[in-house]
């Protein structure tokens, strides 16, 4: 990917982008923002209101472990003030992708991840899970998956609310009503979270992709992935027997699936075990259908907890 991107810099560089400081603001003096998937779009859209144009990469309905960008992608970033992507190794591409734009460029980059205690590996994932490959070895060190619990979510907000500040100190007013805004919903979403599974009588839930490691830590559930960190990550005929029998033992009503992935192999163990399926949505993106519906990581997040609390009482 490398080369590709030192050719389009030196495209854009010639072109005029990306070397100057007088493109990096939109003309109606709004800070222009680049965000690589949907929960970090949300985030800095709340939090940054009328003052910023925030552009996302991953498009609606693109699973974000599936994508890479594309040429326009880096002439986006060039002329953007802020861009922030989440780390933690959910975006493999980002270093190459930050050294295609360039040191010249006035971007500043914020890896809303930062500060967040993060999830290396996963002994239950190890157990039941398919070998891995070459191609996802690294991804497998630490979840990515963090935005998926409130209470990192609120860690990734306070982030994005200080680069704002500090790029933009003109609005620091409007970007403080508007974090505070946010953080008092993620704040009771957190409670919902906390009060909602407190009484659940199981702890267990069975999930097609290993993306709710961070809200089973902060909320006491223990996650058992048919499939890895990467959606694409195949089990084994062995990984899927050995979760059937788990979840005869333990009494597990639910298997849970995801929008944005086939949900074959869930409903595939489902049939197996004699249980139902249903969504557990780890908001890496919206669906045409939920983006026109006016979903939002709020709704989804909410839904989620009636599906969690559904299933495990």
């Amino acid at each position: 990917m490398l080369p590709l991107l030192v050719t389009v810099t030196a495209a854009l560089l010639l072109a005029g982008c990306g070397s100057s400081g007088d493109n990096l603001q939109a003309k109606d003096g709004r800070v222009n923002v680049v965000t690589t998937f949907y929960p970090l779009y949300f985030m800095a859209t709340q939090i940054g209101g009328e003052d910023v144009r925030v552009t996302n990469l991953i498009p609606t309905g693109v699973e974000p472990h599936d994508w890479t960008p594309k040429s326009r992608d880096l002439q986006e970033a060039s002329q953007a003030q802020l861009f922030i992507y989440n780390g933690a190794g959910l975006e493999g591409w980002v270093d190459d992708f930050l050294h295609g734009v360039g040191s010249s460029s006035a971007l500043k980059t914020v890896e809303a991840s930062d500060g967040i205690q993060l999830i290396h590996g996963n002994p239950e994932h190890e157990e039941h899970a398919g070998e891995e490959t070459e191609e996802h070895a690294d991804e497998h060190d630490v979840d990515p998956h963090t935005w998926v619990s409130p209470k990192s979510a609120l860690i990734m907000a306070e982030n994005i609310y200080d680069a704002y500040v500090s790029i933009d100190p003109a609005h620091q007013a409007d970007y403080d009503r508007n974090y505070q805004a946010l953080k008092e919903k993620l704040e009771a979403l957190d409670q919902q979270f906390t009060d909602g599974l407190a009484a659940v009588t199981k702890r267990d839930i069975v999930v097609s992709h290993q993306a709710f490691g961070y809200l089973s830590r902060d909320y006491g559930l223990n996650q058992v992935a048919i499939m890895g960190l990467a959606p694409d990550a195949e089990p084994r005929a062995q990984d899927l027997l050995d979760i059937a029998k788990f979840v005869k033992e333990k009494g597990v009503t639910t298997i849970f699936f995801e929008e944005l992935v086939s949900d074959q192999l869930a409903k595939t163990l489902a049939s197996e075990a004699n249980v139902g399926t249903d969504v557990l949505n780890p908001l890496e993106g919206l669906t045409p259908k939920q983006e026109k519906a006016g979903d939002d990581y709020f709704t989804i997040m909410q839904r989620n907890l009636q599906n969690l609390r559904k299933a495990l009482q």
